[in-house]
């Protein structure tokens, strides 16, 4: 990801008890949802029963931050009888006062009515701001401006020493960090940064006239500083790429008109290498220059305090904490365990010292990892995520062929009722899947009130329940029993003897991989084609790839198990140029599923074939689509098989990407221009898109220039109502106006 945030609970707590973080720190994208979070952790803090301070003149709560999270979080605790102060170490709202002049400051998302006590509405950022100060007055709320956070410690008695950058110190039961990122600039890091005359946000460009003024920055702060400056001044914009790809469709209209205009110079493919008093050395595609300036702007973005906040002792999103070596060797040592225990896992054997020995190996090398990852090592809770699932798939080959602890017990030792292990995983996968589902469907559709997400999450459970359980598990041989079949199956032992085939009712080859193998009959082959040659064609036609996010078994269980995780989906273009994986599984899956055809043909080919269908399975069946991707799921996000190894994933692609090249595709999301650039979609993607960068260059987004599965999480999340599915109505070719 581009930045990780602080890993915190539903309530906004971080892993330090009592320490809160709201905001833009916490994720909110607007000001509304800011206020939100606020108003929420307020409720929280003042129903605790520890709530109050203990100590001689503590606060109860400390909010470090006067933006519209931590206002109004103050003012709700104030509401609520807590004792509140407030530190900010610059302005109150100062994000909001960096804006330009006049700038508009939105009530979005219009579906939600503003929480708390402070007032929102669509306005200008000077009014918005006199009516904040006039409600902090109203109700004498304790804002100490200047006054910023330097340090917190918890003391013992689980109260909170809050020093700040004047040196005082303050006692708090608890803190709520509201302090945002953009009080945090990033920097050039280049000589002569430091200088008066050059600085790193834009306060009143109005005050600049008839001076040679640098810019240096891509993003939409940048080129709306620069054209506010360039009416009343010589202004240079400096970016190190080769395009603005990053800025709103109307700032990149604005800025080609001015640039046309003669009103200022843009520099693309350039680098500042030092700021003298009156000139600054910058690298071009022509080479390095001197060029003169009076002041210059560095807006270049913020960066999270992560120093501050591993001071504090907060851990950030995806950080690989502890030692990989001892969770290896624990994760080990509990294997080695387990192969004692199970080798001694009779009746007489367990009671003998050898299954007491291995049993009690397991206990404390498992116990050992847990209190490592208690204790912040993400490293253990990797091995323990892989524990379960190498032992989940380990026991689920046929008996016999388990994988080494549980070779030749295994698959025995989980045998209950006459059913064997394999059915038992169905049970366990479904349910797994119906509880995590209904929690995402809370999450994404019913809380948000989104019909798209209920529907959606509807359908993969329904599809899990009905195709990938029950006919498959139940209703197939109960056909067979009482024979409501025609008569020429019924009759048929390589129909009724195969339930087994019935996943591949909706499992398209290859991911099904066995559609075509092992003597299937005739029915089963005629459906494998239709289902993978026809309709799934068609599907990707009017829907992409949104198989994987409404039918799919695989998918269903990253939609749901795996959507807590999410957000932790590699980003980036690494991540993406690593999707090429799923290209050779589905080469592979091509290889074999042919060699294995052609094998009664041509008699050479029956080893190689049947070598080729081991190796696949052991790899793709067993390794790529069940041990590593659930692994990990809450490392990686959900979407690991889906997104790098799928076959049919990938099958659905070309198919789409074909129809997209030649404009038959029916699939695509598309972006109006109200994108504020906050990131979350790209954030909850689970397949890594920058979905960001195509909504503010307005571009659609298909499967011709990315992997999207249609889950529409991005269009869910986005505050401004900027994603759909369906293009915009064109403009008519003919306004009327009537005055």
């Amino acid at each position: 990801m581009p930045s990780r945030r602080p890993v915190v609970d539903s309530r906004f707590e971080s892993n330090v008890p009592g320490l809160y973080i709201i905001g833009d720190l916490a994720g909110a994208p607007v000001v509304k949802l800011a206020m939100e979070q606020g108003f929420d952790v307020a409720r929280t803090i003042a129903a605790r029963t520890d709530a109050r301070a203990t100590e001689p003149g503590a606060w109860d709560v400390i909010v470090a931050g006067s933006g519209a999270a931590g206002l109004n979080a103050a003012l709700e605790l104030q509401e609520r009888g807590l004792r509140v102060l407030v530190l900010e170490k610059n302005r109150v709202a100062n994000t909001i006062e960096d804006f330009p002049e006049g700038k508009w400051v939105y009530a979005e998302p219009d579906t939600i009515p503003p929480k708390g006590k402070l007032w929102l509405d669509g306005a200008s950022k000077e009014d918005l701001l006199a009516r904040w100060h006039e409600i902090i007055r109203a109700n004498g709320l304790d804002v100490r401006t200047g006054e910023g956070l330097a340090g917190v410690k918890r003391e013992s008695g689980g109260h909170f020493r809050v020093s700040t950058s004047t040196g005082q110190v303050h006692l708090a039961r608890h803190v709520i960090l509201a302090t945002g990122q953009r009080g945090n600039p990033r920097k050039l890091g280049v000589a002569g940064e430091e200088r008066e005359n050059v600085y790193h946000r834009l306060y009143s460009p109005r005050h600049y006239r008839d001076e040679d003024i640098l810019v240096v920055g891509g993003g939409n702060s940048a080129v709306e500083a620069a054209l506010t400056l360039s009416e009343q001044n010589r202004v240079t914009l400096s970016y190190r790429g080769a395009e603005l790809s990053r800025v709103f469709r109307d700032n990149r209209r604005k800025l080609e008109l001015a640039v046309a205009a003669g009103r200022f110079q843009l520099l693309l493919n350039s680098r500042v290498l030092s700021f003298g008093e009156r000139t600054y050395h910058v690298n071009t595609p022509n080479g390095n220059e001197n060029r003169a300036y009076q002041h210059a702007f560095v807006l270049i973005g913020a960066e999270l305090p992560t120093g501050f906040l591993r001071s504090l002792g907060v851990r950030l999103e995806n950080e690989w904490t502890g030692n990989p070596w001892v969770a290896a060797a624990l994760c080990a040592m509990a294997l080695g365990g387990i192969a004692v225990f199970g080798g001694q896992s009779n009746a007489q054997g367990l009671a003998g010292p050898q299954g007491l020995a291995g049993l009690a190996l397991v206990l404390v090398s498992v116990g050992g990892l847990i209190v490592c990852g208690l204790r912040g090592s993400r490293w253990a809770w990797l091995a323990v995520s892989f524990l379960l699932s190498y032992s989940i798939y380990g026991i689920k080959q046929a008996p016999g062929y388990e994988f080494w602890p549980y070779k030749g017990w295994g698959a025995k030792a989980l045998t209950f009722f006459e059913r064997p292990w394999s059915f038992w995983y169905s049970v366990l996968y479904t349910l797994v899947m119906t509880v995590f589902g209904l929690q995402a469907l809370r999450r994404w559709g019913l809380s948000r009130k989104d019909r798209f997400q209920v529907w959606r999450y509807a359908s993969l459970l329904g599809f899990q329940w009905t195709f990938f359980f029950l006919i498959p598990e139940f209703l197939f041989q109960t056909l067979v029993r009482y024979q409501w079949l025609p008569q020429a199956l019924a009759a048929d032992p390589s129909f009724t003897n195969n339930a087994w085939r019935s996943y591949g009712l909706v499992y398209a080859w290859p991911l099904f991989f066995y559609t075509f193998l092992d003597a299937p009959h005739q029915i089963w082959v005629v459906w494998g084609v239709v289902l993978t040659f026809v309709l799934i064609p068609v599907l990707a036609l009017f829907h992409g790839k949104r198989y994987c996010s409404w039918i799919c078994g695989c998918g269903g269980l990253a939609e749901t198990l795996g959507d807590r995780w999410r957000h932790l989906a590699p980003k980036g273009n690494a991540s993406i140029r690593a999707e090429w994986m799923n290209t050779a599984v589905l080469v592979a899956a091509v290889a074999a599923t042919g060699l294995l055809l052609a094998q009664d043909a041509v008699h050479l080919l029956r080893k190689p074939a049947l070598l080729g269908k081991e190796w696949y399975h052991l790899i793709a069946d067993v390794w790529l689509v069940g041990i590593l991707p659930v692994t990990l799921y809450p490392f990686f996000g959900g979407k690991v098989w889906c997104r790098y190894w799928c076959p049919l994933a990938k099958l659905m692609q070309v198919f789409s990407s074909f129809f997209t090249r030649f404009r038959a595709s029916r699939f695509a999301i598309h972006a109006n221009d109200k994108c504020i650039g906050c990131g979350e979609c790209s954030r909850n993607c689970q397949v890594g898109i920058d979905v960001m960068n195509f909504a503010l260059k307005q571009d659609e987004l298909n499967n011709f220039n990315s992997s999207c599965i249609g889950c529409g999480i991005c269009v869910t999340v986005c505050p401004m109502d900027v994603l759909s599915f369906r293009a915009a109505p064109p403009a008519p070719l003919v306004q009327i106006s009537v005055r």
